[in-house]
């Protein structure tokens, strides 16, 4: 499993205790919010909306608490305006990273990253000089249980892209981003057990890192993604699969 999804099911393993899951709460809640501003509140016609909303179903948010966050994006409620911030970075070893940012204040979220990245062997980079390395894409997470024969031409069925087999971890169904949605549909039609669905940022290319670098690499990671104002963060690191379980 290449470095940028195993750091992914290691964040799903500390969001399910503690403050880190108070954290998730705090992330979906604001997407919501700010899904709702951009595209209204009726996620028929609003595909972020859709997708957060699941996130939402996913981590047990209460119906109440994320009716409240929809009135807060539409303007029934009144509520915080979020700025929508991506900035790119080299993490130690040359890593190249994306930090996606949802904000109330853009002086104090870019002075944060900014901080965690010189703390930890790393750099903020201009606009657009790590972005090229990434591609936006959509992603489903099929549950384990399933041949990997079934899953592929259930794709293939619904116009997926490609399928990475994760073994015990289930499947990762890849799509054009506007097709999200319908390809999701179409697993769950075709009986599929589906996890989480959304959209994401990945690596054409990887870089190796190890020893002292992998493990600075892995707290920066840790600290961006512990800030309120940070949604996501994407990296093309690879490293040895022990050493980032060690961080669990």
């Amino acid at each position: 499993m290449s470095g940028h999804n195993r750091w992914t099911k290691i964040k799903r393993y500390k969001a399910v205790v503690g403050a880190a899951k108070g954290r998730l709460f705090s992330k979906v809640i604001k997407e919501i919010t700010v899904s709702a501003r951009l595209g209204g509140g009726d996620p028929a016609g609003n595909a972020r909306l859709r997708v957060a909303l699941a996130a939402a179903k996913a981590a047990n948010i209460p119906a109440d608490t994320v009716t409240r966050a929809v009135k807060k994006g539409t303007g029934e409620l009144e509520g915080v305006q979020y700025e929508e911030v991506l900035y790119e970075g080299y993490g130690p070893g040359g890593v190249a990273m994306l930090v996606e940012c949802l904000t109330d204040n853009t002086n104090r979220t870019a002075s944060d990253v900014r901080s965690a990245f010189s703390s930890h062997g790393g750099s903020l980079a201009a606009q657009n000089a790590v972005k090229f390395v990434f591609q936006h894409r959509g992603n489903v997470v099929v549950k384990a249980g399933p041949a990997e024969d079934v899953v592929m031409a259930a794709a293939i069925d619904a116009g997926a892209d490609d399928v990475l087999n994760h073994g015990a971890d289930g499947f990762e169904v890849r799509t054009e981003p506007g097709a999200l949605h319908q390809v999701a549909a179409a697993l769950e039609k075709a009986g599929l057990s589906l996890g989480e669905q959304k959209w994401i940022w990945t690596p054409t290319t990887s870089v190796p890192v190890e020893g002292e670098k992998a493990k600075l690499l892995l707290k920066l990671m840790e600290v961006l993604e512990e800030n309120d104002d940070v949604q996501n963060v994407s990296a093309n690191f690879e490293m040895d699969e022990k050493l980032m379980e060690q961080w669990v």
